[in-house]
Formats: C-alpha cells, sequence, structure tokens
C-alpha cells in the first residue's frame, strides 16, 4: 500500500496526513472548503498548532502532500470529518456519510477503509461499511478491509502525541486491524493494540466520558463547598495528598470537540435511562449559567454593566473556541444587557469582535478570567486595576493569587 487518501484536513485530519507522507506515502487531502483547500495548495495553513507548520511544509514542498475537493484512486482511505452532536445529543454523522458516499466509487479489492471520526459503537461496521458494501458489491473484511482507529491527542501537542501516544485500531476482523496497524507504523512511536470495531469505538468515547464524569463531579463538589463556605480548592489540595484520590479541578465547562460531546455518543442506542454520565453531561452544561448568574449578583447595583473577559478558548494555551462554554457565557451576559468585551491573544478565528486589551480593560467593571493562557501572567494586577471602572475579578480556573489581587485593590471572586 503506497497511496494514502485522507477526507478531513481538519485538527486530526492534516496533522495525519503530514506524519503519513512524511514517512513513506503519498498522501492526498480531500476537503470541501474551498478556503481551506486554496490555502494549504498554495503551502498555507489553516490551523495554528506547534510544529504542524515544519511537518506540513516538509510534505507539501516533497510533493508528498497534495490537497483537492476530487478523492482519487488510492490503496487506503481515511475518513477523519468531524462528528458534531445535534441539539437532540445525538451524533451527527452527515459528514461520515459524506465521506463514505465520497470515496464508495473508488473503492476496490483489497483496499483499507479506516474511520478516524469519534463514533457511536457500530459506526464503521454499519456505517461506512455498508455504504461501501451497497455500491461495490464488495464484502468487508473479504474484499475490502475495514477498521476504525480513534486519535488520542490533545490541541497544542498533535504532532508529538500522534508519534508518541499508544494506539488502538480496531478491525473488521484481524486482518483488516493488522493492515490499519501497519499503516500507523509507518509514524507512531508508541504501541498499536489491535481490537473489535465495536471495542476500539467504544474505547475513545470511555475515555473521554472519563474525563467529563470526573470534571462534573469536581463542579458538583464545588456548589456543595460553596453552601457549607469552604474553599474548593483547599478541599480538592488536601483530598489529592491521598495516595488513591486524583480530584480534577473544576472549571466554568467543558469544551472542545471531544470531551464536551462523545459522552453522548455512549448513551444515543442504549436503553438505559438516567445514566450518571447523563447527569455529568448535564452538570458540565450548566456551568456558564451558573457563572454568567453569579456574575450579575455582583454586578447587581451597576448601570450598565461592562465585562472584559480573558481567554475564550476552551482550554488554555490554544486557540482552539470548539464547543469552548465560553461562548455561552458570552450570550448569556450579552442577554443581561452587558456590555462583552474580549481579549484573546491565542485565538484567531472567532466569528465575533476581539478587542485589545486596553480596549477589553477600560472602565470594565468586572474581568471574568475564563482561559487561563501563559500570557495573561504578563499583564499587572495594577494596571488592571488602574484601567477598570470598578475593580472585579472572577477566576474561574484558580489563576490569580488572591493575596496580590486585594493588594492591588481588587475584589476577587472564585469558583
Amino acid at each position: 500500500m503506497k497511496t494514502i487518501c485522507i477526507l478531513g484536513m481538519g485538527y486530526i485530519g492534516l496533522p495525519t496526513a503530514c506524519m503519513m507522507a512524511n514517512n513513506g506515502y503519498e498522501v492526498l487531502g480531500i476537503d470541501i472548503n474551498d478556503g481551506i483547500v486554496n490555502n494549504l495548495s498554495s503551502g498555507k495553513l489553516h490551523i495554528e498548532e506547534p510544529d504542524l507548520e515544519e511537518v506540513f511544509l516538509k510534505a507539501f514542498k516533497e510533493g508528498k502532500l497534495k490537497v483537492s475537493k476530487k478523492v482519487e484512486k488510492s490503496d487506503v482511505y481515511i475518513i477523519a470529518v468531524p462528528t458534531p452532536v445535534k441539539e437532540d445529543d445525538k451524533a451527527d454523522l452527515s459528514y461520515v456519510i459524506g465521506a463514505a458516499e465520497m470515496i464508495k466509487d473508488f473503492v476496490s479489492k483489497d483496499n483499507l477503509v479506516i474511520l478516524e471520526s469519534t463514533s457511536p459503537p457500530g459506526t464503521t461496521r454499519n456505517v461506512v461499511g455498508s455504504i461501501i458494501e451497497k455500491n461495490t458489491k464488495l464484502a468487508a473484511g473479504t474484499d475490502f478491509h475495514l477498521a476504525f482507529c480513534p486519535e488520542r491527542v490533545l490541541p497544542g501537542k498533535i504532532i508529538y502525541e500522534l508519534v508518541n501516544n499508544d494506539r488502538v485500531v480496531g478491525g473488521f476482523n484481524e486482518k483488516s486491524a493488522e493492515l490499519a496497524k501497519e499503516v500507523y507504523r509507518s509514524f507512531v512511536k508508541g504501541s498499536i493494540y489491535t481490537t473489535t470495531l465495536e471495542t476500539s469505538e467504544f474505547v475513545k468515547l470511555a475515555e473521554n466520558t472519563y474525563r467529563d464524569v470526573n470534571i462534573a463531579f469536581a463542579n458538583e463538589l464545588a456548589d456543595i463547598c460553596e453552601e457549607y463556605k469552604i474553599s474548593i480548592w483547599d478541599v480538592v489540595k488536601f483530598a489529592n495528598m491521598h495516595p488513591r484520590v486524583n480530584i480534577l479541578n473544576p472549571g466554568p465547562g467543558v469544551g472542545g470537540h471531544c470531551i464536551a460531546i462523545d459522552p453522548w455518543f455512549i448513551i444515543e442506542n442504549i436503553r438505559k435511562k438516567d445514566t450518571l454520565i447523563e447527569k455529568c453531561r448535564r452538570i458540565n452544561n450548566s456551568r456558564p449559567f451558573v457563572i454568567s448568574n453569579k456574575i450579575a449578583e455582583i454586578l447587581n447595583n451597576i448601570k450598565n454593566p461592562k465585562i472584559a473577559i480573558f481567554g475564550i478558548a476552551y482550554k488554555e494555551n490554544v486557540g482552539d473556541t470548539r464547543e469552548s462554554p465560553a461562548l455561552v457565557i458570552i450570550d448569556e451576559l450579552s442577554k443581561k444587557g452587558f456590555e462583552v468585551f474580549i481579549y484573546d491573544p491565542c485565538v484567531t478565528n472567532y466569528k465575533g469582535k476581539l478587542n485589545s486589551l486596553d480596549d477589553s480593560l477600560n472602565d470594565a467593571d468586572l474581568l471574568l478570567l475564563f482561559a487561563a493562557h501563559d500570557t495573561f501572567k504578563g499583564i499587572s494586577l495594577d494596571l488592571i486595576a488602574q484601567k477598570m471602572r470598578n475593580k472585579n475579578i472572577f477566576d474561574t480556573r484558580n489563576f490569580y493569587n488572591q493575596d496580590e489581587v486585594e493588594k492591588a485593590g481588587i475584589k476577587y471572586y472564585r469558583i
């Protein structure tokens, strides 16, 4: 197998295409977005990610990676398109279905088809496999090979983790799994384990749901601690001194394209109702509303209040705003009549308006620290106090030192 066609040039598809192109394969990247195709075809990235530009330019300049809107005959087809969640909390598989429809006329005997998109168990077999089987009359596992291999990377460390993290590959049968393992082995230094399609699909969902459940536990503890007038941060610190306890930090909600979405995929096709997973999802989804209500209470007596938000990315030191709870908070504050200014030097692809540091702080009544970017450490508290009209900080990440904030003459609030 020498040629690979990867559908979806996003946060996972593009880095994966670059790694495979730099490790022995001729790679064709497919995307339906004209802007993305045009940018990549002219050697320009549309994604900000450490080390990505270097591996992309190497593959691009050596002619090992090409980008198009049109699929071509290949040995391997990898689907790495988004799987968002719909309003009914079920997986939106339209992009996966669209990708399978795009390759169905090209898949032939002995080809390998791999789904990377995070999906409910059964998607690889019953959606991707079925579309190809119906169109080609080829049998999965016999005439063509079918596998699922989920990504396991962290934004900000995608290139490093693509290479060094362990991978789990699920196959329609053992042959499919082994062939897919061989493809990823071209650049993965971590261990690669093989299993069944549905097991590998579920493993990916379980990993992210584990995080969501534990964050919900921390957030519920935070609410209870508030009633007791106890610091949740002290509770977490001291409880984690126990050798078998590792409570995560509470926060303003869960974002990103994985943890905030994947738990719904686990439970959408099961008969069991009122699950712990669903309850935890509801807890984390409620956090932006809790935060916006607390801000409204703090500024209850202030006329025409202005909020400065530091950071709207869903996590620190990245520019990714997908599913960020900050967007919900902005919407809620705006509905309450607050003027919201946003300062985030990490974010470039935001459809709304971003503001300068000065414009955000000038005459602000409250600074909401949402994403704990390292760059915010360089902004002096004295400068913040000097520019604000009413001096309040609401810290959702335990980012600031309370004594230092109060020494600067600023009232300090936190989760």
